[in-house]
């Protein structure tokens, strides 16, 4: 037995946390995947594993090692895919990185389709709103929201997401629609005040960008209180558009001052260097482009 399957032992421990889940998932014996982990860790001098009855879980080094050779364990694989002819079927866990509000309704649908057409592959989604390093983290690909950092990684440009104003029928009855930026001082508008710059809504106005200082009487820190006193006719709302086009498109909110609407926020499928020659990650790749759920976010 090589010493590649006693790397692929100790990752399978890991990720499925136990030996006799690894043994399962590698379509071999338990005493072979206590051999080869004992082998492994007996080689690099260090636990790697803490063992009990029921569950095995990584030491600290366990840990550390684990995302230090799965990349490396991964390309080889592939390559020995590649030498056998056999890259056209993704397989493996396809590990994805996504925006914790954007994840659920526009990345799930898409790994739903994935799965299904490809149903060897196993997909782990994980969801962060930071821009989390894919190496350290052991990640396949993550989708990403805003400008791109100067960085290593490979992208490719999804689309762009608008930010709007908003409110709903009720208040602009009562208060009647700005038809200018300037004109939200009148306005009873919904501040977050977690944001970086509270009060601060920016505009392209005379083909640059515009910062326009708001306020009202109902604030919040999270964005679900404030769509919701937004439908309430509490006052005007400031976000992406994918996240309220389901109120729009049903009609409790309505957007205003489209004409004055900043630069759009790319958004882009990030992964390391060499990581699209997978199967699993090209195949990802390649069915990102064309879903409906990128299109007029």
């Amino acid at each position: 037995m090589s010493r590649i399957d006693d790397f692929e032992a100790f990752m399978a421990v890991v990720e499925h946390g136990s030996l006799t889940a690894a043994a399962r998932r590698l379509n071999r014996s338990l005493q072979s995947i206590s051999r080869s982990l004992a082998t492994l860790e007996e080689s690099v001098g260090v636990e790697l594993v803490q063992r009990t009855t029921r569950r095995s879980t990584p030491s600290e080094a366990g840990v550390a090692f684990f995302h230090r050779i799965k990349p490396a364990v991964d390309e080889i694989n592939d390559a020995r895919l590649q030498a056998a002819n056999q890259r056209s079927e993704p397989s493996g866990i396809l590990r994805v990185s996504a925006p914790v509000l954007f994840g659920p309704d526009f990345v799930v649908p898409v790994i739903a389709d994935y799965m299904q057409m490809y149903p060897r592959v196993e997909v782990d989604l994980q969801l962060s709103d930071g821009f989390v390093d894919l190496g350290a983290e052991g990640l396949d690909l993550a989708i990403r929201i805003g400008n791109l950092p100067d960085s290593s990684l490979r992208a490719r440009r999804l689309g762009a997401l608008r930010r709007v104003v908003f409110g709903s029928p009720s208040y602009f009855e009562g208060r009647g629609r700005p038809t200018h930026p300037f004109e939200l001082s009148k306005h009873s508008c919904i501040v977050r005040t977690s944001d970086q710059r509270p009060g601060e809504w920016m505009f392209q106005i005379e083909g640059k960008p515009r910062a326009v200082k708001v306020a009202g009487s109902f604030r919040s820190n999270l964005m679900a209180p404030i769509y919701a006193a937004a439908a309430h006719g509490l006052g005007l709302g400031y976000s992406p558009l994918w996240q309220i086009r389901h109120s729009v498109d049903d009609g409790r909110l309505e957007v205003v001052l489209s004409e004055f609407e900043p630069v759009p926020v790319p958004m882009h499928a990030v992964w390391p260097e060499g990581r699209s020659s997978s199967a699993k990650v090209r195949a990802f790749l390649d069915m990102l482009p064309s879903r409906p759920e990128f299109k007029n976010l």
